[in-house]
């Protein structure tokens, strides 16, 4: 059952879809331990998002065995590289939104086209609140003045990342291709042409194979992902958080669309924090909208064979 439910998790969303996690596995449980190898050194020499990336994991694990019929006991943070220690609780029962958030782990995508003209409701909104809510997370919508300020923060992140060889580098090498190695992202995920609207995408330094569409984001709306800390334990929390927020936005018909760009570059992330009104700390900027109805979704991007990422041990 561990391991089934630790395949499951490969499906969660991951920085570049670095996939920067590994399970252990023995008899009293199991061990998420943070991969440095498939870290973005230069992009994120902290492990932020490589922390957030595990978070998403150990959330979606959570899932997987909620739809066995299991509760997942968490000890969250041992150490640097050991993320958590989960054992199985009481058998629980099955509920019907453990099989639809399981079904939402298969279908959920990236899509970075541009969303159709259909704003969300205060509900939708609301009720992706209250899926993060439980990891100590909040999401903050941004007034349009606010989405203005990030559309200049995230173009200056750009500028500032695509300055440096060495992020130039790292983004050469995860980004682009047919990725048969299960890691990165695949040019059939990238747009051909940059979609606009008012925050501009992440400056991937190539163009795609994926038809971007009409449409011009004027409809999207833009939030902050954000907590009282900024410490890896934080970091895993808003992990869990993005992905109990991704399901449910996908139950939805809703697109998420993850912006690191801004918490990469320390002058921008303290931009972002400013539009907090300094209550918080972010860790993701999500555009979230309607995706088109008559449009299909794009390519999942590959994953990691199960067997690179799961380790069976008779050791605790």
């Amino acid at each position: 059952m561990l391991a089934e439910a630790a395949e499951v998790a490969g499906y969660a969303p991951s920085v570049h879809n670095t996939q920067p996690w590994r399970w252990r596995i023995n008899g009293e449980g199991m061990d998420l331990l943070a991969d440095r190898d498939r870290q973005l050194s230069a992009t994120d020499p902290h492990g932020r998002l490589l922390t957030i990336s595990c978070g998403a994991a150990l959330h979606h694990l959570t899932i997987a065995l909620a739809a066995e019929g299991r509760q997942a006991q968490l000890q969250r943070l041992d150490g640097p590289d050991h993320l958590a220690r989960i054992t199985l609780g009481p058998r629980v029962e099955v509920t019907p939104e453990a099989m639809r958030r399981l079904q939402a782990i298969r279908v959920r995508h990236t899509d970075r086209r541009p969303v159709a003209d259909t704003p969300l409701t205060t509900e939708t909104v609301d009720a992706l609140r209250q899926a993060a809510s439980p990891y100590g997370i909040d999401i903050h919508l941004l007034t349009h003045d606010q989405v203005v300020e990030l559309g200049t923060a995230s173009a200056q992140a750009d500028r500032i990342e695509l300055l440096d060889p060495q992020q130039r580098h790292e983004l050469a090498y995860w980004i682009g291709g047919d990725r048969p190695q299960g890691t990165g992202i695949p040019d059939s995920a990238l747009t051909e042409q940059p979609t606009g609207g008012p925050v501009p995408g992440r400056d991937f330094v190539r163009a795609g194979t994926l038809p971007t569409g009409e449409g011009s984001d004027r409809a999207a709306s833009y939030a902050v992902l954000f907590g009282p800390g900024d410490e890896p334990v934080d970091w895993l929390r808003a992990g869990e958080a993005l992905s109990a927020c991704w399901l449910a936005a996908t139950e939805q018909g809703v697109s998420v669309l993850p912006f690191s760009a801004v918490i990469e570059v320390p002058v921008t992330r303290e931009v972002l924090r400013r539009l907090l009104s300094n209550l918080g700390y972010p860790y993701l900027v999500l555009r979230l909208g309607i995706a088109p109805d008559d449009r299909p979704g794009p390519p999942h991007t590959p994953r990691l064979p199960a067997k690179q990422l799961i380790e069976m041990s008779e050791t605790p």
